[in-house]
């Protein structure tokens, strides 16, 4: 029985829990005190320094010892979460797939950047997020963010490039900061990816032993301990024969939520992992006439691959199926009666908790051939079947074997031009278990797509309009490698040709889908801002110089640029329909069917506004330049307050 508190609520515990719900890495341990024993009392607090950082824009510094998991330059990588940056998205609709009614995306660049620059468009849009970073295995590629640089140098530079325009570097066992460096690269893109889940969102992270402590660790930090879910054990086939003592052939995928208290009600459940390729098996070998005793030992053979081991317990066979005997006692069952063994003709053994049925059930069960009996010492059991649409509780054990995957790489692309893809079916069971319907699903580590493939052939089989962003840097591929040989210079022209190859594979396959599933993309590359910098001191200003700045759109971008950037900053779906229309002789975009209304052409006459205002938009954008005069510009507001007052006008 609780006792009743007498006193009180603790606005300080109230306190810590909620700033360590906004900010889960500032909650930290501290030594209250000690007993008379001499142990120490240990209480929760915040670590203001962390707080302080957080609310920073400069490095903060604090010496108090306390319970913290930190690394050389961690605050800064803080600062970099939260730092801006003055970058924007273009469209690309050469190397898109159906740009106009695809509500799917691929973009190109620095995930940090990338990151960034959803947070205003997709914040708490995403339902699940899968990524598959780099392990640090000592020969792979990481983000340099280089915190070597002032806080003010990073800030005015924050995507540095080397001498080949590449910002990954190889993070070689032989650096001094192995770790620190992943950890600093990890840290910044796991704070604003949770940022984009929704309130019920879930995030999938594989790793494999290199990094999984590390990893852990600032998962508590960043999502808090009581949104941990599961560390899922991969078992693939990668063994390493050359192994000197152990052949390590598992990885691990750790799944987080943002806010474990919003799946209170969700159920995850999975299809019976190869329950069908037991019960083909069984009527192929029944087809052969093999009997039931020689049927029931091939299943059993089935069993001793890794891919079956988890069914072992269906290891009995008869003219039905293949079945295993399920319990049919209870704590407290009855113990007055039982059935007879029709093949014995003597009384069956009472279980020892007792029946947990009835008698008449059992009857019924007995006359429908329900009733597995085994030996004169074993109480009877119920034949539980193996159907072929069986779920059941994912465990945390999960054995997909990517050899398929490698193959599928080989013979699609005539080579093998990325090694070592996710297995589909292994990143499909992920997004079935929490995704439905148009949930969106990120990855911005997405390689060579297996994530985008997955989603699309998720949708195929069960009806599904699921989206999905895939964010991938162009890294290049060596000159040397299979993929550069045939053609593929970076790895997202690897990832956007699997996306095109594999969705005409799935129409093949599902014809049914055609015109419904979604098997397009929208190209977007990261790219500096659309505006002209301007950074010049009052002296510096010339009559030129004031003349060359008079339109601050850089020359080179389009409209459709300066469309995207607008969707950025205003929150607006970029996914969203688009739509061309001429009104007065001048473009004019249409996008979310009237939701914003933009034209950035020159020369805006009263007319071109006129005309917009009557549709009533909920947003109408222009050009600060684009008014034909003085006039119109004049006149703009007016006009709007005339047809539609509630419109938000905005102006580059």
């Amino acid at each position: 029985m609780d006792r009743l508190k007498m006193h009180s609520v603790n606005k300080v515990d109230e306190n810590i829990k909620k700033i360590a719900e906004l900010f889960p890495n500032t909650l930290t341990e501290v030594i209250k005190g000690y007993r008379e024993d001499g142990t120490p009392i240990i209480e929760h607090a915040i670590d203001f320094d962390v707080l302080r950082q957080e609310l920073s824009n400069i490095i903060v510094e604090g010496p108090e010892e306390r319970y913290q998991f930190t690394w050389p330059d961690k605050k800064k990588s803080i600062l970099l979460a939260n730092a801006p940056i003055a970058k924007t998205l273009r469209p690309c609709r050469e190397e898109s797939v159906d740009f106009d009614t695809t509500e799917n995306l691929y973009i190109e660049g620095d995930n940090l950047d990338v990151l960034k620059l959803l947070q205003e468009t997709y914040l708490g849009k995403v339902k699940m997020i899968y990524i598959d970073p780099p392990y640090n295995t000592g020969k792979d590629f990481i983000y340099e963010d280089d915190f070597a640089q002032s806080t003010e140098e990073y800030l005015a530079n924050s995507g540095q490039y080397d001498e080949d325009g590449n910002r990954l570097v190889p993070n070689l066992e032989s650096n001094g900061r192995f770790h620190t460096d992943w950890l600093n690269m990890m840290y910044p893109r796991l704070k604003l990816a949770k940022d984009l889940l929704s309130d019920d969102g879930v995030i999938f992270i594989s790793i494999d032993d290199n990094e999984l402590e590390n990893l852990r660790k600032i998962c508590l930090e960043v999502f808090g301990i009581s949104n941990f879910i599961a560390q899922i054990i991969h078992k693939n086939n990668s063994m390493k024969n050359q192994s000197k003592l152990i052949g390590v052939t598992t990885e691990y995928m750790l799944i987080y939520a943002k806010n474990r208290e919003m799946l209170r009600n969700t159920v995850w459940r999975v299809p019976k992992k190869a329950a069908a390729d037991i019960n083909n098996k069984f009527k192929q070998l029944k087809a052969k006439g093999l009997s039931l005793q020689e049927i029931e030992q091939e299943i059993k053979e089935m069993y001793t691959r890794p891919k079956y081991a988890h069914l072992s317990r269906w290891n009995k066979v008869d003219e039905n199926g293949v079945f295993k005997d399920a319990d049919l006692s209870r704590e407290g069952g009855h113990k007055d009666f039982t059935i007879i063994n029709p093949n014995t003709g003597k009384p069956c053994v009472i279980p020892k908790r007792g029946w947990g049925k009835s008698q008449q059930e059992l009857l019924r069960l007995q006359a429908e051939g329900l009733i597995w009996y085994g030996d004169d010492t074993t109480p009877p059991g119920l034949k539980d079947y193996l159907n072929s649409d069986d779920v059941s509780v994912p465990d945390n054990f999960w054995y997909f074997d990517n050899s398929v995957d490698t193959r599928w790489i080989k013979s699609t692309f005539g080579r093998l031009v990325f090694e070592n893809p996710k297995p589909l079916e292994f990143i499909k069971q992920a997004i079935l278990l929490h995704t439905k319907e148009s949930d969106i699903i990120l990855d911005f580590f997405s390689g060579s797509a297996t994530t985008a493939h997955a989603v699309m052939q998720l949708n195929a089989e069960d009806g599904g309009n699921r989206k999905f962003i895939m964010v991938q840097f162009p890294e290049k591929t060596p000159e040397n490698s299979e993929a550069h040989k045939a053609g593929y210079h970076n790895i997202c022209e690897i990832g956007k040709e699997r996306i095109r190859r594999a969705g005409k594979k799935i129409l093949e396959k599902h014809p049914e889908a055609a015109g419904k599933l979604d098997i397009g993309f929208r190209v977007l590359k990261v790219a500096s801002s659309n505006m002209q910098d301007v950074y010049y001191r009052p002296d510096e200003y010339t009559q030129d110089l004031l003349s060359a700045l008079t339109d601050n759109i850089k020359p080179d971008r389009t409209p459709e640029d300066l469309l995207f950037q607008v969707m950025l900053d205003l929150g607006v779906l970029l996914s969203s329909k688009i739509e061309e229309t001429v009104i007065g002789g001048k473009k004019v975009f249409n996008v979310a069917e009237g939701y914003l209304m933009a034209c950035f052409d020159n020369d805006v006459t009263d007319e071109v506004v006129k005309e917009i205002a009557k549709r009533q938009p909920y947003y109408a954008v222009f050009r600060d330049s684009g008014m034909a005069s003085d006039s119109v510009a004049t006149n703009f507001e007016q006009i709007f307050e005339t047809y539609s007052p509630s419109t938000v006008r905005k102006v580059l």
